[in-house]
């Protein structure tokens, strides 16, 4: 787990080498074991280091082949990695390390382009090869890359920082991206991003930039949701279920040379996730927890149900409980992390976790994705009942944080255009291969929306503090596999009907049959005190008045009544506002 950067020049200037430093300073949280460079004519490559397989300077990077001057940047993991570098050393490729970086590079010098298919992890990198660059992202989008043009050069980075670090790009808020950022509670879609000179490559996808400064795309993953053609029976596909989850798990446990721990949360998913690594014989399994401190409305905390389950398979248990002047105190900090606005509660929760659990391992596996890929939101059964209205009406009514009139008279004039996310989530619940509106739903989250809400908090908070998460819920076979189970399997038993079938016996029946929880930090959502305070001093400062992206009149009708307005899946309306403005004034 690394950060990555690189730029490539087609005007004949070399590349800026001091842009370069000033790129990998903003990425040294992320590797904070090694750094290195590599120039090569137009294009100069960086990386920063988070040692976690093959510990040794071999593995260090970029990693340039010394025949053909082939040259690989690389953020992530590649799980099968071993097995790639047996079948490489068959077709004649001798290895001088014993890491997943030098099979990448030496799989694109076997298959090129087609390389990314027969890669099994989360990744992101850049090759320099004969007046190309190529870069992948991985097919669920868990490492994130960025990039910016401009005359004549091409920039990449791991986080839009890096490339602001770097300067010349245009920092115009978008009005595309802040359309889909309130309307999706903060999830802007590959490839916009709030700023308008950076975009995001695509989950599941390829560029190539040649020389001439032209930039070609190719889309080598995209997931279907339908019915196999040989029917299973219920107990067929929870059997399945459990058997790609165990072998996903397996992976992630095995695949590295340092200790991996579990971020258990009081949930199902984490606490299978105990369950099943227990069962692989796991030694001095580790767990970490965290909670907050309770409001009148909600518990701060899952103590009461993640403490059974380290009790039950013996882990080294490690719990934090952070007091609200703590987050209140650390919350600048959290928001300087972001890559982009997060609007969730539980970023600053996870940063404040992460910073613990860093103290102890380099990586720990988490339980992103379950909801997701399994339906266990409250909104889908919600949306499956409806019956009236286009599949864009159905999601909408359920899942928006705004609609877009509300939006219109929350944003100044400046922003206001057609319904921007309407027009794209109804593009792609439209989208071919998806047997049943559920399918469609499903798909779309895991797809796109998981990308840049849960995946990307969980990556921003972790790598913070340099320590690498790991989602097995995420792994793609196991994904193409739930894609294809009946709907019914997914929403039943109040949903992830499949995965509480796999946990009884495996995880205590209070886990099992609680109501689904969320990562409580309910002073975020329930807004007074200190917090309020914060907030309202954020927007209205005089940062706030003078950018003038927000209605001062709306702005006025949430700081009268702040516990008053909620979102559809309650979010503060209050929070998003001063989160945005607060992360604009810290970023640019």
């Amino acid at each position: 787990m690394c950060g990555i950067a690189g730029e490539f020049r087609f005007d004949n200037t070399p590349p800026d080498a001091a842009a370069m430093a000033r790129m990998l300073a903003k990425l040294a949280r992320r590797g904070p074991d090694a750094e290195g460079q590599h120039a090569d004519g137009p294009v100069r490559l960086g990386h920063r280091r988070l040692a976690i397989i093959d510990l040794s300077p071999r593995s260090r990077q970029p990693m340039v082949d010394a025949a053909t001057g082939t040259a690989l940047v690389f953020n992530g993991t590649i799980y099968n990695y071993p097995e790639l570098r047996a079948e490489l050393i068959a077709l004649g490729h001798a290895f001088h390390s014993d890491g997943d970086t030098e099979v990448i590079l030496r799989a694109w010098l076997q298959w090129g382009e087609a390389c990314v298919e027969r890669l099994h992890g989360m990744f992101a990198f850049a090759i320099w090869d004969r007046e190309q660059l190529f870069l992948a992202r991985d097919r669920l989008g868990i490492k994130p890359l960025y990039y910016s043009e401009n005359l004549g050069r091409f920039r990449f980075a791991s986080t839009p920082q890096a490339l602001l670090a770097a300067g010349g790009v245009d920092t115009a808020i978008d009005a595309v991206a802040l359309h889909h950022l309130f309307t999706l509670h903060a999830v802007v879609p590959a490839p916009r991003t709030l700023y308008a000179g950076i975009r995001k490559l695509a989950p599941g996808t390829t560029m190539t930039v040649n020389a001439r400064g032209e930039i070609s795309h190719r889309k080598y993953w995209s997931l279907q949701a339908q019915r196999l053609a040989q029917p299973k029976t219920a107990a067929e596909w929870t059997e399945a279920i459990h058997e790609s989850l165990r072998q996903a798990v397996k992976k992630r446990i095995e695949i590295a040379d340092v200790k991996v721990g579990v971020l258990l949360s009081g949930g199902l998913d984490s606490s299978l996730l105990v369950a099943l690594l227990a069962e692989q014989g796991v030694p001095d399994l580790m767990t970490f927890s965290v909670g907050f401190e309770d409001q009148p409305e909600e518990r701060g905390s899952e103590f009461e149900y993640s403490d059974p389950v380290a009790a039950m398979y013996h882990t080294r248990h490690h719990k934090y409980l952070i007091p609200n002047a703590e987050v209140l105190r650390r919350l600048p900090e959290a928001v300087d992390q972001m890559s982009e606005p997060m609007f969730a509660q539980d970023a600053v929760a996870f940063y404040l976790l992460a910073e613990q659990v860093s103290k102890t391992v380099k990586v720990v596996q988490s339980g992103q994705g379950a909801d997701e890929v399994f339906g266990g939101y409250f909104w889908y059964p919600r949306m499956a009942a409806e019956t009236q209205g286009s599949p864009l009406e159905r999601f909408r009514r359920h899942y928006f944080d705004r609609d877009h009139d509300e939006l219109l008279a929350m944003v100044a004039p400046a922003y206001h255009g057609p319904d921007y996310t309407g027009e794209l989530v109804a593009a792609r619940l439209a989208e071919p291969f998806a047997d049943e509106f559920i399918d469609q739903v499903l798909r779309m989250d895991t797809t796109m929306l998981i990308t840049d809400d849960p995946v990307k908090r969980v990556d921003n908070m972790t790598m913070a503090w340099g320590l690498e998460a790991r989602v097995p819920f995420l792994d793609h076979q196991l994904v193409e596999l739930a894609a294809a189970m009946p709907p019914e399997l997914k929403l039943a038993s109040e949903g992830k009907h499949v995965l509480k079938q796999i946990a009884r016996g495996l995880v205590p029946d209070a886990v099992i049959d609680r109501k689904k929880g969320y990562f409580p930090m309910p002073a975020l959502k329930y807004v007074r005190g200190e917090f309020l305070d914060f907030m309202r001093d954020i927007l209205d400062s005089q940062a706030c008045r003078s950018r003038g992206l927000y209605s001062r009149a709306y702005v006025d009708k949430l700081l009268d009544a702040p516990e008053q307005h909620h979102t559809r899946i309650q979010g503060s309306k209050l929070w998003h506002l001063a989160l945005l403005e607060y992360w604009l004034q810290k970023h640019g």
